[in-house]
């Protein structure tokens, strides 16, 4: 298979499982709220970490276990309390914080953008994803087929997002009403805090790993 269409399928398939930066620009779309800055942002972070993994920095934090242990628990902390804010937004509508509409979508743009940035550098899952696994399915390839790979990973990233903005701004009239809001907002506080619980049962394991290796 050509590395482009490698790097696309790679890209495609690591994308689209529901996690944090896709719940976090469907809900803008929805809300129809600067949905596609917010798939903007997502998606430049992600050429950046992408590009950062195919030229080798994958290798980097594999070989400093402890970077990524820190990384995985700054991400669960932030995860943790973005879920318990969609928790709390949907069990009391009336309580979304300062920067959120009614239902739940950030509304500054500066928000926006920093908080797609947070849920892209923050969110380990993304980092091992974008930078090591990717990184690392690029390591046999070089030149010409190095780049097409690159160029395959970050036009999947791009697609994804800006589909699902386009996508959750096409079914907003469905979101008219505040209770589907509210099983929204169950939704994807349940998958974040699930995400931190996995993080963090990641971080122990590793930890455990690295005592067992005395390091």
């Amino acid at each position: 298979m050509p590395p482009f269409l490698r790097g696309l399928g790679l890209g495609l398939s690591l994308i689209v499982a529901i996690g944090p930066q896709n719940a976090f620009v469907l809900r803008q779309g929805l809300a129809r709220r600067w949905a596609l800055l917010a798939a903007l942002a997502c998606a430049l972070c992600d050429t950046a970490l992408i590009t950062l993994g195919v030229l080798g920095v994958g290798g980097l934090l594999a070989r400093h276990p402890a970077l990524v242990t820190a990384g995985t628990l700054l991400g669960a902390a932030f995860l943790t309390w973005y879920g318990l804010r969609s928790l709390r937004a949907a069990l009391n509508p009336g309580h979304a914080g300062l920067h959120a509409a009614p239902d739940g979508a950030v509304t500054a743009p500066a928000r926006v953008i920093g908080t797609a940035a947070a849920f892209s550098l923050l969110n380990p899952h993304a980092l091992l994803d974008t930078v090591v696994l990717i990184g690392g399915a690029s390591a046999g390839l070089s030149g010409s087929g190095r780049t097409a790979f690159l160029l395959g990973t970050v036009l999947a990233s791009w697609g994804w997002f800006f589909t699902l903005a386009v996508a959750g701004r096409a079914l907003a009239p469905v979101m008219a009403h505040p209770q589907a809001w509210r099983v929204l907002d169950l939704l994807i506080g349940a998958t974040l805090l699930m995400t931190a619980a996995g993080l963090l049962t990641t971080a122990g394991l590793l930890t455990t790993a690295g005592l067992g290796h005395g390091l």
